[in-house]
């Protein structure tokens, strides 16, 4: 069905409201943008959306329907971010993660932190399959070590992203890629194969944009010494003890195990809270003991002054405005998919794709288009996969073509919209805001460009055997 120019205007009217209102909120109110400006400017833009598709005869219960199973979606993903807030309080006040800022600080050097860390990521990225455990895991840790070297905490945040959805791009073990091969018609093996293509010179220029500011850093005369300072007070709260790192050994191999992430966080939760018990200096009477316990899991928890910007965390209720956040975005991905503007939208793209450069680049825009519109990274490989896929054996161009640029544009980019699942949930559990660690998400940029460079200079592109 071709559309006019009214309906794409019509279709993309919320959207570009939606984008104006949250530019604005983020220019006035900044960091505090998504303490609730943002999430009510989302529900606004889909009421918008729902009144331009009643006037196109959209019901309104055919809406709140697709709102309903946007938001079933995503229950899961709500309720890790829970278990992540606790899983940070209780690994804080278990010593854990002191103890990984004990020894990280001691071990790591600021000139090659950021590669790193990257490559850290993205070995654990690959061996679990997911990049949302690995920045619950070793990702905050990472952050932690950070700051007591001299590295900003969002440069830290890129590097951590970047190797995490490397990793996740390429594991066989990853929701994402396997999701990717399904949409185009090819198997998870050769679209890994074929992945690498883009992927890997993509990580490869991210390590060495790291290494490069890495090297600014120790221009810029930050000496390293280890900040003794720090250990102090960490040794002064907290009972210091390698036998930690166990517990997130155990978690991360869990999730290796292919348990699912609920149980796996909650085994988590369970080993910080033995080691509060068994090994930190808690209040002695059983209410003292509960109180210390609750603050860890539910609310604000930072025992030492001096270092609060470091230890202190905020449990479950640090969560909730990214959960608000994420139910926004649903309800406003929900109507917009309901009205059938995503698809008028990705059918425009998909009529000026005259070559095969263009298809390529209009798959790539629509899963973009896809992630800031339905926050969904799921939605960004699933909706251009149906709509383009019988497109590309017109130009001879083998599945795996399909599968890659989904990947590279859809799976990467989702982590860079700040009211995105993937976007909120990785702000809410580095506590970095998405804007600020989105320039220094370099592998997550570099790999939609790399996608459109390789097809346009015809890079190992893959036909269809006659």
């Amino acid at each position: 069905m071709k559309h006019t120019y009214k309906d794409v205007l019509v279709a993309l009217s919320p959207l570009i409201f939606l984008l104006i209102l949250l530019g604005t909120n983020v220019y006035i109110m900044g960091d505090a943008s998504q303490d609730g400006g943002n999430q009510i400017i989302l529900i606004l833009s889909g009421l918008l959306a729902a009144g331009l598709g009643i006037k196109r005869g959209v019901h309104w219960q055919s809406m709140m329907e697709s709102v309903e199973k946007n938001v079933a979606s995503t229950s899961q993903a709500l309720i890790i971010l829970l278990l992540i807030g606790a899983l940070s309080g209780t690994w804080m006040a278990g010593g854990i993660v002191p103890t990984m800022m004990f020894y990280g600080v001691q071990w790591m050097h600021p000139v090659y932190y950021l590669p790193l860390t990257a490559i850290i990521t993205a070995i654990i990225a690959i061996v679990i399959g997911s990049s949302w455990s690995t920045t619950a895991t070793i990702g905050i840790a990472l952050i932690a070590i950070s700051e007591p070297l001299g590295i900003p905490t969002h440069i830290a945040a890129g590097a951590i992203i970047s190797g995490a959805y490397f990793g996740d791009k390429i594991s066989p073990l990853s929701d994402t890629t396997n999701l990717a091969a399904a949409m185009a018609g090819t198997d998870v093996v050769s679209h890994i194969k074929y992945l690498m293509i883009t992927t890997v010179p993509s990580f490869l220029i991210t390590l060495i944009l790291f290494a490069g500011i890495g090297y600014y850093f120790l221009d810029s005369s930050v000496a390293f010494t280890p900040d003794l300072s720090m250990q102090i007070v960490l040794e002064e709260h907290f009972h210091i003890s390698a036998w930690y790192f166990i517990v997130p050994l155990l978690v991360v191999i869990l999730i290796a195990k292919k348990v699912p992430a609920i149980p796996a966080l909650s085994f988590g939760v369970l080993g910080g809270v033995i080691c509060m018990l068994a090994f930190q200096d808690l209040p002695i009477s059983t209410v003292g003991k509960y109180q210390f316990i609750h603050d860890a899991i539910l609310q604000t928890y930072g025992p030492a002054e001096t270092l609060s910007g470091l230890l202190q965390t905020s449990g479950m209720a640090g969560m909730l405005s990214t959960i608000w956040l994420i139910l926004a975005a649903m309800f406003f991905g929900g109507i917009m998919e309901a009205c059938g503007f995503l698809k008028i939208l990705t059918m425009a793209m998909l009529s000026k794709a005259k070559s095969e450069t263009a298809l390529v680049g209009a798959t790539a825009a629509s899963a973009i288009l896809v992630n800031v519109s339905a926050s969904d990274q799921y939605l960004s490989i699933v909706i251009p996969g149906r709509m383009f896929a019988g497109n590309y054996p017109e130009y001879n161009l083998a599945p795996e073509n399909l599968s890659r640029t989904l990947e590279d544009a859809g799976t990467v980019t989702s982590v860079l919209v700040p009211w995105n699942t993937c976007g909120a949930y990785q702000s809410a559990v580095l506590g970095i805001p998405t804007l600020a660690f989105l320039p220094f998400a370099f592998f997550n940029i570099l790999s939609p460009l790399m996608t459109l460079i390789v097809s346009w200079k015809k890079v190992k592109i893959k036909r269809i055997r006659c």
